[in-house]
């Protein structure tokens, strides 16, 4: 048995002190911390936190040799107890890593927990320290009956995220397991039946699309939400997520429309219970066995996380959360994201899903312009292929998804299974759209198929940020700042850069991009003033004509199977 004690040594410093203790250890025990956590794709150093491991057997110190950036080894003396302790540093408020302070506490095992080399297979038991008064724990790890909880394996410990803290707790059954939610910091005005109600609608047809009448494939299931000033994520685990939101984003008592931010909470709250069954369980071969030392390179985050992404506003509306008109809305915010990048002429999503390492989570001023997300394309990817198997009439991506999970017993797939379930929902092989929509990098051809399910598709005015192919912010006191310059567009062949501050246009001070349409016509040449490393510079901008916005919305009166589709898809 390997043991981890977890102590809250001193949350004014943030620190977690930890207790490995390890039964029978080799003669020369290998010991190290994860580089990265899964479901996030960067290597993030977790070590870089850990300091003062020491080691002692039979109550005397052994000595430590660190390997490299993040593993240690152990001469041990015979085969008694060996007992490792340490310090870890715990300020980061994400989802991904640990956190400590007077208030809460929040830890992923690859941020605490040291793997020992050769015994990751046996049984790991986690024990927490004692706790401020009135703390509570959340956490979907097994109780153990000798105290503290216990996993089946390292691989199971590290993907249970444990909370600490006081917490608003509710709970829901949902496909005959339950379910728990635990809410830290939110308002006084927090509806917290009303998160209960519409998370368990979507748990409920979750279940039902994958299982039918079927249990589902955990015993139980936490979700762990910090509700924060300003701040937005999740991170997917095998019987539980850990999210952060904005506060105002909870619902309201009293609130009965649901608010933009709430249907986007709903939304992440969708996305990552799917992928209890798009990548924790279904997963990519490559993911069979996580290497924690190094990143795990796969193209297919295009399906797992871009096909997650579409089903997870899809499921909102499949709950009754919102309706076909606030669905198609949300669709066409993801299609004006996809084609407001000129990266996704440069980049394919199979390429970008590889990439993810070095290109998705280290966003810079030319990410828009160099690369596309693959959750943003891969969901119009998933997009294009319901409505292409729809249209053949033979099946759907439902029915594609259902058979994948039988076909490989929720386990390991690659691109080879993908295209056959594909395929088999076609009545013919899909090669030539996975080729063209997966590994290159034309645009879908999107309005076609939604015409033919019953959906039509029409074009806003260009705003001044299209027109110009800018993405700025705007505040009254610092005015309006370029974060970023879009590829081939007016203000790229002007020479303005990422970084300029815009001060004015024509002789006229602007705090708002919008203010250059009172100065002068679409097209018009004007003079900006502009600020650049404590310089100011004139430059002659042209603004373009580009197309604006794509709108979405339900054919009134379609053809008789444009409507039958459409109904099928979306219901009545």
């Amino acid at each position: 048995m390997i043991e981890y004690r977890i102590d809250l040594a001193d949350p004014a410093a943030h620190l977690f002190r930890v207790t490995l203790t390890v039964a029978r250890p080799a003669a020369s025990l290998i010991v190290s911390l994860p580089v990265w956590i899964p479901g996030s794709y960067l290597v993030r150093e977790f070590a870089r936190h850990l300091s003062g491991l020491a080691a002692r057997q039979g109550g005397r110190a052994v000595g430590v040799e660190q390997l490299d950036k993040a593993s240690w080894r152990v001469d041990c003396r015979g085969a008694s107890t060996l007992t490792l302790a340490y310090d870890v540093y715990a300020f980061d408020p994400s989802v991904r890593a640990a956190w400590l302070d007077a208030r809460r506490a929040f830890f992923n095992g690859t941020s605490l927990c040291l793997r020992v080399h050769g015994r990751e297979d046996e049984p790991q038991r986690l024990r927490l320290g004692p706790l401020p008064r009135g703390w509570q724990v959340a956490t979907a790890l097994r109780g153990s009956a000798r105290g503290g909880y216990e996993a089946a394996d390292y691989d199971e410990l590290v993907d249970h995220p444990v909370a600490l803290g006081t917490f608003w707790r509710g709970s829901f059954t949902a496909g005959g397991v339950a379910h728990e939610f635990v809410v830290e910091g939110a308002l006084p005005s927090f509806d917290g039946a009303r998160l209960l109600a519409d998370a368990k609608r979507i748990c409920d047809a979750q279940i039902a699309f994958w299982h039918g009448r079927k249990a589902p494939p955990f015993e139980r299931y936490v979700f762990m939400l910090n509700a924060v000033d300003d701040g937005y994520g999740g991170l997917e685990h095998r019987a539980s997520t850990a999210l952060v939101a904005s506060r105002r984003d909870l619902p309201r008592r009293g609130q009965a429309a649901a608010s933009d931010g709430y249907v986007t909470l709903l939304g992440l709250v969708s996305h990552e219970y799917f992928h209890a069954w798009n990548v924790k369980r279904l997963r990519p071969a490559e993911f069979a066995r996580y290497d924690y030392t190094r990143e795990n390179y796969t193209r297919l985050l295009w399906f797992f996380e871009g096909f997650t992404s579409y089903y997870d506003d899809i499921f909102l509306l499949r709950a009754g959360v919102i309706d076909v008109p606030r669905y198609l809305k949300l669709l066409a915010k993801s299609i004006n994201g996809v084609l407001g990048a000129p990266g996704r002429k440069v980049q394919s999503v199979a390429q970008a899903s590889f990439d993810a390492w070095v290109k998705y989570y280290r966003s810079d001023e030319n990410t828009p312009n160099a690369t596309i997300s693959y959750y943003a394309k891969g969901a119009l990817v998933a997009l294009a292929f319901d409505l292409t198997l729809r249209a053949a009439g033979k099946g759907s991506l439902d029915a594609a998804l259902r058979a994948l999970w039988k076909a490989s017993d929720g386990g390991p797939i690659d691109e080879g299974d993908i295209a056959r379930a594909l395929a088999a929902g076609a009545g013919r092989p899909l090669d030539a759209e996975l080729a063209a929509w997966v590994h290159g990098t034309d645009d879908l051809p999107l309005q076609a198929l939604l015409a033919k399910a019953g959906v039509q598709w029409a074009a806003e005015p260009a705003t001044q940020a299209q027109r110009l192919g800018l993405r700025v912010s705007e505040s009254a006191l610092a005015g309006v700042q370029i974060k970023h310059v879009l590829r081939g567009g007016a203000a790229e062949r002007a020479g303005v850069a990422a970084g300029d501050e815009l001060l004015a246009v024509g002789g006229w001070r602007v705090r708002r991009l919008d203010d250059i349409a009172l100065l002068g016509d679409a097209g018009d040449e004007l003079d900006w003033l502009v600020a650049r490393d404590q310089r100011l510079l004139t430059l002659r901008v042209r603004s373009g004509d580009d197309a604006g916005a794509v709108v979405l919305a339900a054919a009134d009166t379609p053809a008789r199977d444009a409507l039958a589709r459409r109904r099928a898809w979306l219901g009545s």
